[in-house]
Formats: C-alpha cells, structure tokens, sequence
C-alpha cells in the first residue's frame, strides 16, 4: 500500500430537498493513494458530482470526516479550504469553464497567478504539453471542443496540484475526441505522480483507471474490472 491523500470516514451528504429523498451521499469511506488513477461510476443523480464536491470542500458534509494529505477538512475551515484548493487541487469540468475573454495561454496563466505565479513560462509549456503550441493566443470561440478541453486540462495541471478532480472531463465531446482527452489526462497526470479522480459515465474509462468505484444511491462499492462493471 502507498502513502492515502485522500480519506474520507462514514461521510453523508443530505439536502432538503425533496428529489434527493434524503440523503445524496450514505456513509462513504474511500482510501484513495498518492498518485492513483480513479474513476467514479454511477447513473445521474447518484451522488457523484456531490462526493466530488465534498472532496474539493466546495461543500460541507452533514456527518463524516475528510482527509486531504493528512489534513482534515473541516479543521482547516472556508479560508484554508480555500487555500487548499488554490495549491493542491486542479479541476476539469464538463463544460470547459474558460473565460471567454482570455486567451488560451491568458486562461492557464490565471491559475498560476492565483497561487502567486508571476512568470508566463511555465503555461506556455503546459500548453506545449497538452499539443497546443502555436494556438497560444487563441480565444475559447476559436478553439474546437476538443482543444477548449486541452486548455482546461492545462489550466488544472500548470500549478502542479497534488490532486485532479475531473467532473465528466470528455461528456461534452465526440467519442473519438473524448478517448484522445481521456489518455492525454490519463498520462499527464501519470508523468507528474498526480492522483486524478474522474467522475464518468462512459464505460471505456475504466480501462484507463487503477481503481474503478461504482456509485449507486449514494454508496460506494468497488469494481474489480471492466468487464464487471458492465454487467
């Protein structure tokens, strides 16, 4: 076993509101290692999107405890979960979540500066990483969906976070174009020993996971392969 960067302890999640019938998120406890590559299965509404945003602390659980490289969330408090996010954690989403009004290389340089990066540099080589040399200076409406994702995936990885959480990182594109994001994330982050949590409902990530978890109803269970989780 390697060294837990994240843990979570008999976690719950309930919302008032009446379509969630209770609870979102039922005594989860994950143990997940330094530099793993883990992929969240379940069905829209399973509580997927929910236990990523308890792990980034962009939301609060009712019970349970969450550990983050050793630190327990809720200790830390809104200002140094804050913080935690800016240094430690990167963020892929479905739908890009670029500026409209900056450049592709303004976008990633964003994220350094917010943790206090001065030097344009290192974007610029991010974006070289991604196979985006030479669209530096291209707006979001003048990419393909395909490289606004690239651009997202560089943004998430310049600050050289210890976690990346990816909500859905292909489900706003075509097959051929999702499977070509998938490995580029995939190998990035193995190359940098970062762990990276993907939230999907494509089965074909799986194959790109160490772990694969399964969530239904606000539980987790483990998968032990592919072919099980397509049963």
């Amino acid at each position: 076993m390697g060294e837990s960067i994240i843990r979570t302890y008999d976690l719950w999640k309930r919302y008032e509101v009446q379509e969630y019938n209770g609870a979102a998120i039922r005594g989860v406890d994950i143990d997940i290692q330094k530099g793993q590559i883990v992929v969240l299965f379940g069905k829209s509404g399973s509580g997927k999107t929910t236990c990523l945003n308890l792990i980034a602390g962009l939301d609060v659980p009712t019970k349970g405890r969450i550990e983050i490289d050793g630190q327990d969330l809720a200790v830390l408090g809104e200002a140094g979960r804050t913080l935690l996010r800016r240094n430690k954690l990167g963020f892929v989403f479905q739908f890009f979540n670029l500026l409209p009004t900056l450049t592709a290389l303004e976008n990633v340089f964003l994220a350094l500066e917010l943790t206090g990066g001065a030097d344009a540099k290192p974007a610029r080589e991010t974006l070289a990483l991604v196979d985006l040399r030479g669209k530096e200076n291209r707006y979001p409406h003048e990419l393909s969906g395909g490289e606004q994702q690239r651009v997202a995936i560089a943004r998430a990885l310049v600050k050289k976070p210890s976690i990346i959480l990816a909500d859905e990182p292909t489900g706003n594109l075509d097959s051929a174009t999702g499977t070509q994001i998938l490995a580029l994330l995939v190998e990035t982050c193995r190359a940098a020993g970062t762990t990276l949590i993907m939230v999907s409902h494509a089965l074909n990530t799986c194959e790109y996971a160490d772990r694969i978890l399964r969530m239904t109803d606000g539980r987790i269970v483990e998968v032990r392969s592919c072919e099980e989780l397509a049963h």
